[in-house]
Parts: structure tokens; sequence; C-alpha cells
């Protein structure tokens, strides 16, 4: 890497880094999953997996991308040889199939956005669900798919200070300002108390053992950390040897979870405040596309405004996620075949474009690439990850932490976490999820 291919500071890449592990994930995927998971359990789990699995493994993430210095393919084989050649294509593989689904879902909220600021809102869940049809068919999807990837793409091509860095310098402090007004005045709401009770404060201990709510934290943990795809890997590949790693990513998997935590103390008390329970628990785009809507349009201007800065924040959060999808397979084609960043950036855009027409004509299709590339891949580039840095080259985890002085206490519980605890967790999820998907396919 070339000395103007780094972060400015230490600030640019944990604002990028939580950029890109804040995404429609914590304000769509957090209130569903939820709702689906007896409210307090699913929270238990998800935190625990985050601090137990998620925080070692991003620490092994960051490390791989900054001790080679190399994008997601060729990192794995600069650290342990050819062999692990694999893991390189699982992570370009992982982000591609994540962003073509991923650039629909940022077309459908645009549309929305668009849609309240011009036109209003809808006036009840029948006209919401009406809305809600032509925004995900026909030729509006497909514009909406190429826009959102065309604005992406432009983040990328201006590099990573020019584009990535000063976008989300801009973005994730007006993220934070939006989502707390938001939530403050939620909790204004007539139904806000009973929104958090059902939805974050209820306890169900036997969805602990459910295999679906197990399979839906590790998804959200790891899909919203964003770790196992290489996105964190890329962006790390150009910090600066004296960045204190340890500490960088415990800022971003605590603002990230705290952007999740924000969501639901503004989505719960929509959903209860207007009688919205069994949309928001029946289908995974009620949350954002369906109950918001047709709540926010009972409450007149004051509902539209709202709906605006929503939106708004929402489509935020998408694009900050967007771009590190985005760099990972850039990042891979610069190092492989030594072409500009603005010609990379072109032919990867095209061909992500061309894998999300499928998750554009078919809901069926979008839900199966989120189940596969979005969870299963996701979780199983964190095992690997686990494996390698734990296990096949602990010296370079070792030399990392110890060349930014991490003290040894702090080095030896990452260590431990990463090399005993990660593997066999995440071997137990990924099965689980494993089955738990299989069955729904085979029963459905």
């Amino acid at each position: 890497m070339t000395a103007r291919d780094q972060w400015r500071s230490g600030l640019g890449f944990i604002l990028a880094a939580t950029g890109s592990a804040v995404g429609l994930g914590n304000l769509w995927g957090f209130a569903y999953r939820a709702s689906q998971g007896g409210g307090s359990a699913f929270l238990l789990l998800y935190i625990l997996i985050v601090l137990v699995v998620c925080l070692p493994v991003l620490v092994a993430e960051m490390i791989l991308g900054r001790s080679t210095g190399k994008s997601p393919l060729i990192a794995p084989i600069q650290a342990a040889g050819n062999r692990w050649r694999p893991m390189g294509w699982l992570f370009v593989i992982a982000s591609f199939g994540i962003l073509a689904f991923y650039a629909v879902l940022m077309g459908w909220t645009g549309h929305t956005l668009i849609h309240s600021l011009f036109f209003g809102l809808p006036g009840d869940i029948s006209e919401a669900e009406s809305f809600f049809q032509s925004v995900s068919s026909g030729n509006s999807v497909l514009i909406g798919q190429f826009l959102s990837l065309i604005l992406t793409a432009l983040v990328v091509a201006a590099g990573i200070r020019g584009g990535i860095e000063r976008l989300t310098r801009w973005c994730m402090p007006l993220l934070f300002i939006l989502l707390f007004v938001l939530a403050i005045w939620a909790s204004s709401l007539s139904g806000a108390w009973e929104g958090y009770r059902t939805f974050l404060f209820r306890w169900d201990p036997n969805q602990l053992m459910n295999p679906t709510t197990i399979r839906n934290a590790f998804t959200q943990a790891f899909f919203s950390i964003g770790t196992g795809i290489g996105c964190i890997l890329a962006y790390s590949a150009y910090l600066d040897r004296r960045n204190h790693i340890p500490r960088e990513a415990f800022a971003i998997v605590s603002m990230d979870t705290a952007v999740g935590l924000l969501a639901g103390l503004v989505t719960f008390p929509i959903v209860m405040s207007f009688g919205l329970k069994d949309v928001i628990s029946s289908s995974t785009v009620g949350t954002l596309f369906i109950s918001i809507p047709t709540g926010l349009s009972a409450m007149g201007i004051t509902g539209r405004v709202v709906a605006i800065l929503f939106f708004s924040l929402a489509y935020i959060a998408a694009i900050t996620s967007s771009i590190s999808l985005l760099e990972v397979p850039v990042a891979s084609m610069i190092d492989v075949f030594g072409i500009k960043r603005a010609k990379a950036v072109s032919i990867s855009t095209c061909l992500v474009f061309i894998a999300g027409i499928p998750a554009a004509i078919s809901l069926e299709i979008l839900g199966n690439m989120d189940a596969i590339f979005g969870g299963v891949l996701l979780i199983f580039g964190g095992f690997l990850l686990a494996i390698l840095l734990g296990w096949v080259t602990p010296h370079r985890f070792e030399e990392d932490l110890s060349n930014c002085q991490t003290p040894g206490n702090v080095k030896s519980i990452l260590k431990f976490m990463l090399r005993w605890i990660a593997p066999s967790v995440i071997s137990f999820g990924l099965i689980v999820s494993l089955a738990d998907l299989i069955q729904q396919w085979t029963t459905n």
C-alpha cells in the first residue's frame, strides 16, 4: 500500500469501520429478530455472541488486514500460504453476494424516502402493503438498485481518504444524531413502554434453545458487526502500525450495538402505539417498509417529518455499509490485476448489478441470498478467521498486538477467546443455522 492509501486518522478508520458495521441490519433486522426471538432472550444471546465471539474475531480480521497490507483475496495467502486461497475467495464471494441483494434493499429505502418527501405516507395497512408491492416489483426496483450502486461506486472510486473517509466523517455523526432524536421522540408515544416491555424486556427462556432464535442471534451479530466477509479486513489494510486495534475494535462493536438498541427504541414504540404488532412479527420487511410508514401516517405532518428523517437515517446507514462491501472486490482486483481503482470499481459495480437482478425480481430469492451470503457464509468466514489467526499463524496475532503496545492481560484474554472459545461457539452456531435453514426450506 502506498502512503496516500492510508486513513487520515484513527478516528477516520473507526467511523468508516462503524459505518461498515451499521446498516439496514441494525434498523431492520434487529427489530424483526428481537420480536421473533422472545425479546430479552434474543438480546442476551446477541450480546454474548458479540462480546465472546465477534469481538476477538474482529480483532483477528483487523490484524490480518494490517499485518499483510493486502486485499481480502490475497491476505490469507500472504499470511499462511496457497492452501488458504479459498478463504480469500470466500470473502470476495460473500461480500459480493451481500451487496447484490443489499443494493435492492437500498433501492427500496430510497424509493420510500422520496415518496415520503414528495407524496406523503400510506393511510392504512392495506395502502402500505400496496405501496410496498409497487416498491418491491417492476422497473422501479431495478432503477433503485442501479442508482444505489452508482452512488456507492462514486464514493469508492474517490478512494480511501477522498471518498470513504470523507463520507463517513459526515454521515456517521449525522446518523447518531438522527437516531438519538428519533429515540427521544418515540419515548413520548403512548405505547412506548408497552413496546419496550413486549419486544425488549419480555423474557421467554424457551427461546434460548430455539434453533431459529439461535440462528437469528448469530446472523444478526455477524451481519451487524460485519466480520467474516472481508470488509473490515479491506479497511484495515490501510491502517497505520500505531493504531491500537483492540481499543478500536471495542469502539466499533460498542457503537454498532448501540445503534441496534437505539433502533429498537425507535421502532418498538411505533409498532405498539399504532397496533402494528402482527405486521412486524410476520414479515422481515414489515417493520421498515409497512409498519413504520403506516404508524407515522396517523400523526399527520409530524409523522411525515419523522418518516423523512427515519428513512434518511436508513439510507445513510445503507450507503456506509455498501461502500465497504464494494471495497472488497475492488481492492482485490487492484491487488491481483494491478488496474486503476476507477476501472476496478466500474467492473465490480456492473457485475454486482447483474448478480442482484434475481433478488430484485423475487422476494424469495432475496431472502435466500440473505440467509446464505448474509448468514451461513458470513459465520463460516468468522470461523476461518479464528482458526487462521488463533491456530495457524498465532505469532502474527501476538506480534501485531505487541507492536501496538496492547496490555498483556488484554492480549492474553483475546488470544484465549480466539483460540478456545470462538471456534467451538461459531461451529455450534453454524451447525444450528444450517440445520434450521434446511428444515425451513424442506417444510416450505
